[in-house]
């Protein structure tokens, strides 16, 4: 049985790479990390960091002579008066408290002492309020912006090289200038808290490891169909009633069976403490009040909001995630709701931007509402699109009153013409964005699938809840912001990029961290950094102090990247291998087979190892010394065991609306407790064992879970294949074709009063050789929605 261990161990030692990996110079002479005589008397007590362990990778870096060992006995220096210079000294110093043990204390002087790190508003230093220039020399550091936002990126920088090496203590730093400032203005990240509440120290977190990578916009989803999060005083039903939820399944039941309610919202005192905690970190926070779709649980609070000639009675917030079909009404009331909601949103934020959504608008209430259709005439307009682009335009024109810039998913290009002043944010692909700009609007690109966080990052069986197919570290690493189809002047509307985390399948903060670190980091340089200068191996070594940062800050972070998994190999007729490899290849396996968890001094993968059970093999992929991923182990009791397929590893039978969805209930059918991933399919619950090895089995084992079914597919619902129930409905096995006749059915019944994960068994009929094995459930009905946690095969009685 495969399972992940927890990841405790820190890293022991800094990396010896020397800065030639980022500057070309000579890696056999590297100048930076030349021994200086004039270095303090403590410096060889002093940690020697990695000279290029910064992420973002800086525009311009130029080793020099020596190092500067950063310590208790270090001042930093900033002139009387520079207020500005303070706050970012007294920021450095906390930090540094908080990473190494020890805040250095500021002094006011005209001139630094010898040995000083200064901070400094300097007029003379790189253009742009976030650029920055960094000076590293063994007798001090200067830190030069000319605005507090770039001062800020430069003691950033100088954070990362300072605490590139693990432990506490005085550190040497790496001698050398930089010279820096974004390439892109909007360098941003999505939170949906909508779907998932987030508190707001988990908001704190997230804004701080942003402002850590140099990021300044965070776009905070805030409203939706599955919950309403911000405090309006003057609509206090949004959140009283908008702001709550009956989860669908067991998680929204009580052990006595009452329901469960699922609630949060932020008030109004908590919203201005997060935009001044962000703003205090030169990150800028969007809210985003979705409209004219979405707009569920507002419509469940207020019911006069929506399409009054269509709705018969309230919706309840929904349960569901999906393509919901409510939409606000376009009447008067309405309109003057909308924008006295946004008159407290502005009062509340002061970004220049303003998100109104306008995604995913399902019409079928305005095409069915005689009242609708009337307004269309009376505008003379040619149909429901037309209709949601002055919806729109209307109120961007609302926006601009209060010196705000809408912006809004790419929806809004459709049906008409946007205001002049609107910002379109593209996700569906590209395409919003090629026609954006060639219309003269302001960019974001943010398109799902390359920039979607919520995708799974590997198809593991640890791998936590997520859409597929897969987003990996690579994948973020290599998008590139400006489309080629853009060039000269309409290039230049492209103001940036963002990652999205929509958080259906994020429960926990655990799992919303896990979809976060590191791609953020791959994001961070994608939007900071010079697309010449990227390059993925340099930075994944850049990465590897980064992932022990991480750990220090007790941050949780990914390491599907680098996981080792174990593939049972070998050909017909000999002796069955198993094979060590993990995603990029990076790094070296090392390996126990005594159960114990291996070390930097453990044995190097080289060839597959003999698959002999009883078997207990443990593996971490290193870097040097340091562990870049979690121990994985991989137990086996008795041979069958070896064939054993997870939900992951089994292979869906059509493509589309494959999911890994964490069940409604604990494994042991609790509301709390460990949750299992499983992988569905919304369409057809229909998968396949590939390439099953007959011989000798006579017996199969499936652990199934059942889910309910909270997805709204819109006009996809027609595609839902149920098939006849048999027995009050079975899981069942059919060879090599799925239209073929079962050769064992494994009643359902034994499973349906369980909401956890059942074990459920059934004898083979005696076959040789080599099939796929199509195991579909035959239920009756799409709901629950049924999935596979394990499938094992075992010899005949």
């Amino acid at each position: 049985m495969k399972t992940r261990t927890a990841w405790t161990r820190t890293a022991a030692t800094a990396l010896s790479l020397t800065l030639a990996a980022c500057t070309g110079a000579d890696p056999k002479t590297p100048a930076a990390t030349k021994p200086d005589a004039a270095a303090p008397a403590d410096a060889a007590a002093a940690v020697a960091a990695h000279p290029s362990a910064l992420i973002p990778r800086p525009a311009q870096m130029v080793p020099g002579q020596g190092r500067f060992v950063l310590g208790p006995q270090t001042r930093l220096s900033v002139a009387a008066g520079d207020a500005a210079a303070r706050t970012v000294a007294e920021d450095f110093a906390a930090r540094m408290q908080r990473a190494r043990g020890f805040a250095p204390a500021i002094d006011a002087a005209a001139q630094p002492a010898a040995g000083a790190v200064s901070f400094a508003i300097d007029p003379a230093a790189p253009a742009g309020e976030e650029a920055y220039a960094l000076d590293i020399r063994a007798d001090g550091v200067r830190v030069r912006a000319r605005a507090a936002a770039g001062l800020f990126y430069g003691a950033v920088s100088l954070w990362q090289l300072a605490t590139a090496a693990p432990g506490q203590g005085p550190t040497a730093i790496a001698a050398q200038r930089i010279e820096d400032a974004p390439r892109f203005a909007w360098r941003g990240l999505m939170l949906d808290v909508a779907r998932h509440f987030r508190s707001v120290e988990e908001v704190k977190s997230i804004i701080d490891q942003m402002a850590l990578h140099k990021l300044n916009t965070f776009h905070w989803h805030l409203t939706d169909d599955q919950g309403w999060r911000i405090q309006i005083q003057r609509y206090p039903r949004l959140t009283e009633v908008g702001g709550c939820r009956i989860p669908a399944g067991a998680a929204g039941r009580g052990e006595d069976g009452t329901p469960r309610p699922y609630c949060g919202f932020y008030t109004q005192a908590q919203i201005r403490e997060v935009v001044a905690y962000a703003a205090a970190r030169h990150i800028a926070v969007v809210p985003e009040i979705e409209m004219p779709g979405h707009a569920q649980a507002a419509i469940a609070a207020y019911p006069e909001l929506g399409v009054r000639d269509v709705l018969k009675q309230a919706p309840p917030v929904s349960p569901d995630w999906g393509v919901h079909t409510y939409l606000y009404g376009v009447d008067e009331p309405t309109f003057e709701f909308l924008q006295n909601v946004l008159d407290e949103v502005a009062g509340l934020f002061p970004s220049k931007y303003i998100h109104i959504g306008g995604d995913e608008a399902a019409k079928d209430q305005w095409i069915a509402s005689p009242a609708v259709q009337a307004k269309i005439r009376a505008l003379g307009l040619k149909d429901e699109m037309a209709l949601q682009s002055w919806f729109v335009g209307r109120i961007g024109k609302h926006l601009e009153t209060r010196q705000r810039v809408l912006v809004g998913w790419d929806e809004i290009l459709e049906g008409g013409k946007l205001p002049a002043s609107a910002t379109v944010m593209s996700w569906r692909g590209t395409a919003g964005a090629v026609e954006a700009a060639r219309e003269g609007h302001d960019v974001i690109l943010s398109p799902d699938r390359k920039l979607y966080l919520d995708y799974a990052q590997s198809d593991r069986d640890d791998e936590p809840s997520g859409r597929y197919p897969v987003s990996t570290l690579q994948d973020f690493y290599g998008f590139e912001v400006i489309p080629q189809e853009l060039q000269g002047e309409q290039a230049k509307r492209v103001i940036g990029a963002q990652a999205n985390l929509w958080s259906e399948h994020k429960r926990g903060f655990d799992r919303v961290e896990l979809a976060l670190y590191p791609r953020l980091d791959a994001l961070a340089e994608v939007v900071w950094s010079p697309q010449a200068g990227r390059d993925w191996n340099d930075f994944q070594r850049r990465l590897v102090p980064q992932l022990a940062r991480y750990r220090a800050q007790k941050v949780g972070a990914s390491d599907a990247a680098y996981a080792v998994k174990f593939e049972l190999a070998g050909e017909p007729g000999a002796a069955p291998q198993i094979r060590l490899s993990n995603q990029t290849g990076f790094g070296q396996i090392r390996y126990r087979t005594d159960g114990r968890e291996p070390d930097a001094s453990s044995p190097v993968y080289a060839a597959p190892l003999p698959a002999k059970a009883p078997l207990d093999l443990v593996a971490t992929t290193f870097f040097d010394t340091q562990p870049v991923s979690a121990p994985r182990r991989y137990r086996i009791a008795d041979a069958a065991e070896f064939g054993a397929l997870g939900s992951a590893a089994l292979t869906p039978c059509r493509e589309g609306y494959n999911l890994r969805v964490e069940d409604d209930a604990a494994r042991d059918g609790r509301a709390d407790g460990e949750r299992a991933a499983l992988t569905v399919n919304l369409i057809d619950p229909c998968w396949i064992y590939p390439n099953a090895a007959l011989d000798g089995v006579g017996q199969i084992e499936v652990r199934v879970g059942q889910l309910p079914y909270n997805f709204q597919l819109w006009h996809d619902t027609k595609n839902i294949v149920t098939r006849k129930a048999e027995l009050g409905g079975a899981l069942e096995v059919r060879l090599d074709d799925c239209k073929s006749e079962p050769v064992a059915r494994l009643p359902l019944a034994p499973a349906r009063g369980s909401a956890g994960i059942s074990e459920l068994r059934a004898p083979l009929p005696k076959l040789s050789g080599r099939h796929n094995l199509c195991l579909v459930f035959a239920s009756g009905s799409h709901d629950p929605l049924w999935a596979l946690d394990r499938v094992l095969l075992r010899p005949g009685g």
